[in-house]
């Protein structure tokens, strides 16, 4: 994966990014800092990338439109860099996960996303939990059709082989 910018993030981002080696991190006005890093993800079909997010402190996060703002701009800088995939799933931890799921497709549905990313969002029931799971790719993709269709199918299969 090539390197982020951080100083192109923070021309639009309104909390300051750094980074930490392949981390990015930020801090809110609340007093909660944010790590976003990219795994890279080893299917055999197409090239993409693991989205984390974590809330390093562990606070409660209030609504707050600029942490929504600031995980946009890096997701663009990502695209910028990088012509690949982003796949993204919700941490599963205090059960959460739907919640996480409803809000980062909040983020998604801004007229300016939609214009440049198609993002598709599935539930997968895990072993001990339901997962939530998303799809980032840009509009432009070449491959765009193959990899929306290799990812229902993945997904399909994953939703065919779990207990109800």
């Amino acid at each position: 994966m090539n390197q982020l910018n951080a100083n192109r993030i923070n021309i639009n981002s309104p909390y300051n990014v750094w980074t930490d080696g392949n981390i990015l991190h930020f801090n809110t006005d609340f007093g909660i800092r944010y790590a976003v890093d990219f795994d890279h993800d080893d299917n055999p079909y197409f090239n993409s990338y693991w989205l984390n997010l974590t809330n390093e402190n562990n606070k409660p996060s209030p609504n707050d439109k600029k942490i929504s703002q600031t995980i946009i701009c890096i997701i663009e800088e990502f695209f910028h860099a990088n012509p690949d995939i982003l796949l993204y799933m919700c941490r599963t931890d205090n059960g959460q996960q739907a919640q996480r799921s409803r809000l980062f497709l909040r983020w998604f549905n801004g007229s300016e996303q939609k214009k440049k990313y198609v993002i598709r969002t599935s539930e997968v029931r895990g072993e001990e939990c339901d997962e939530y799971i998303a799809l980032i790719i840009q509009r432009t993709h070449p491959q765009l059709e193959e990899v929306i269709s290799i990812y229902d199918r993945e997904i399909a299969m994953f939703q065919e082989h779990k207990p109800l």
